[in-house]
């Protein structure tokens, strides 16, 4: 039986009333070159990507380098939906505070990024995982002001479903903490935030965000049923840059199709592909 392509095509994935392309959301940090800001590998690796979302701190937007260069200038606002995030916020009110400047900013250079904001509240320094009182706290100030919220958060389905109901338009739980590589290090929660999130929903967006190290993590993350995935390190900080927002945009198309294909069952024995029925006889002596 013939598969249409319209099947085969991965649709839009729908934040509020955004209709969003891709579903690689990539960051804009960390692409160095002898210690300074690389805004042209950046570039390249954004592009490379295919991502329509890039996100941006807003703690650093206004930053230049030692040439006077701001990392804005080096992105197509045309092109690219900016998604401000709070990154390197530790309590829910600097976090409103960082929500409030991206809002302002993205207002001024007229791009549709300006109504939302990625939500990162963190516990502490050393494992930078959110802090989930004071992510709540933001969440529910920023609502209330009227922004679209992505929250950031543990993969804890409890806090996740507490996010969702405060009116978060996605939830964004971690695959492992930040830049750390280890990929999805308890995909069990991972399956049980989208079944609770998803089961009065199926719409609702979750996207995995944070940990990813390589493709196949990118890969596990949709063929768990994740919509989208969000990465910075894991291409800033590869060997070849470039060559690894590919090789991202492949693995996310690729777990999103496995996911809907249905993977076989897991089996302790081997199952041939072949029937045994109707072999040729063995020749005896």
């Amino acid at each position: 039986m013939s598969v249409p392509v319209s099947a085969c095509e991965i649709p839009p994935l729908r934040i509020a009333d955004f209709a969003i392309r891709s579903r690689l959301f990539v960051g804009t940090g960390k692409y160095l070159r002898d210690g300074q800001p690389d805004y042209e590998l950046m570039r390249a690796a954004l592009d490379a990507s295919g991502c329509q979302v890039v996100t941006v701190a807003v703690r650093r937007e206004r930053l230049y380098d030692p040439q006077g260069r701001s990392l804005l200038d080096f992105l197509d606002l045309r092109r690219y939906t900016i998604l401000p995030n709070t990154a390197g916020c530790f309590t829910a009110d600097d976090a409103v505070r960082a929500a409030r400047l991206g809002r302002e900013l993205l207002e001024g250079l007229d791009n549709p990024g300006a109504r939302w904001v990625k939500l990162e509240v963190l516990g502490d320094r050393r494992t930078l995982l959110p802090d989930p009182v004071e992510t709540l706290r933001a969440a529910e100030v920023l609502l209330k002001e009227g922004f679209i919220v992505l929250a950031y958060a543990n993969d804890d389905p409890i806090l996740c479903q507490r996010l969702k109901a405060l009116g978060c338009a996605s939830v964004m739980p971690l695959g492992s903490p930040i830049g750390s590589g280890q990929g999805i290090l308890n995909p069990n929660n991972i399956r049980i935030i989208l079944e609770q999130l998803k089961a009065d929903d199926p719409e609702y967006p979750v996207i995995v965000d944070a940990g990813v190290g390589t493709a196949s993590d990118v890969t596990l993350a949709m063929e768990l049923g994740a919509d989208g995935v969000l990465l910075n390190t894991g291409i800033a900080g590869a060997r070849e840059p470039v060559r690894m927002a590919r090789a991202m945009a492949a693995a996310l198309e690729a777990g999103y199709h496995a996911f809907r294909a249905g993977r076989i069952p897991r089996k302790l024995y081997a199952s041939a592909s072949s029937p045994m029925e109707g072999r040729i006889a063995p020749v005896r002596p």
